[in-house]
């Protein structure tokens, strides 16, 4: 069997092995090949295979390598994208004052705060339909940029605009929203009680205080299909939608 690959092999020679092990027939032809050549093989067969088709260690090493990079694409996405964004949204004469371009908790409000502004960002590919996890986030977005005081402008960037508008002005019952996010729907209670039923009774209230930007009609290279990947699912669609 080949070798395992060593340290020094590379992202693009990873993507180069596994592209040329399927690009003769695609990958569900190639998968599909393999089960069916394989019934009834024992260990020896099976293993006479994997060097036959050059899929052993090196190329397993090399999934792996790309599957470790790939889990951190989200944040690279959502940094660079912020950072290309600057260009265009910056007024002459705005000033950075903080930057929070990685995931989780950094410590900072915003993902970004200027001299004049302050903002949210969501690089998220809106297909419609069951979107439960996005909507939710979202919303947390949303909820953060209006209920902090500033008396800076406030903005949600967001990259395709109509699916997000829709989801603010439909009917998504609020206990739903915030039910796997304690911290958060604590903080919403404690400012607004049971005021509101539904997203759309509290967005009417608080829509005129955070502008809601397409970064779509901004930025090159963010067009309504810039951010499509096959098998873009929410993972954990929630049951309870209410009437959107």
């Amino acid at each position: 069997m080949k070798s395992r690959a060593g340290p020094s092999k590379g992202l693009v020679e990873a993507v180069e092995l596994l592209e040329a092990l399927t690009k003769a027939s695609g990958l569900t032809p190639w998968i599909a090949g393999l089960e069916v050549g394989l019934q009834g093989a024992d260990g020896a067969k099976v293993g006479a295979a994997i060097e036959r088709d050059g899929i052993g260690r090196e190329t397993l090493d090399a999934a792996l390598l790309i599957k470790r990079v790939s889990g951190q694409i989200n944040v690279l996405v959502h940094a660079i994208g912020i950072l290309n964004a600057l260009p265009y949204i910056l007024e002459p004469g705005e000033r950075v004052e903080s930057l929070s371009l990685g995931a989780g908790n950094t410590g900072r409000p915003y993902d970004l705060e200027t001299d004049k502004r302050v903002a949210e960002f969501k690089f998220t590919a809106w297909r419609g339909g069951p979107e439960s996890i996005r909507q939710n986030q979202l919303f947390k977005d949303l909820f953060y940029l209006e209920s902090r005081p500033t008396t800076k402008r406030r903005y949600l960037y967001v990259v395709g605009k109509a699916r997000p508008i829709h989801f603010f002005e439909h009917g998504r019952a609020l206990t739903s929203v915030l039910s796997k996010d304690a911290a958060t729907e604590a903080r919403f209670r404690a400012m607004y009680g049971d005021q509101f039923r539904t997203v759309r009774e509290y967005y009417a209230t608080v829509r005129h205080l955070v502008k809601i930007v397409d970064l779509a009609d901004l930025v090159p290279g963010l067009g309504a299909d810039a951010l499509e990947a096959p098998g873009d699912t929410d993972p954990d669609p929630d049951p309870d939608l209410g009437a959107l």
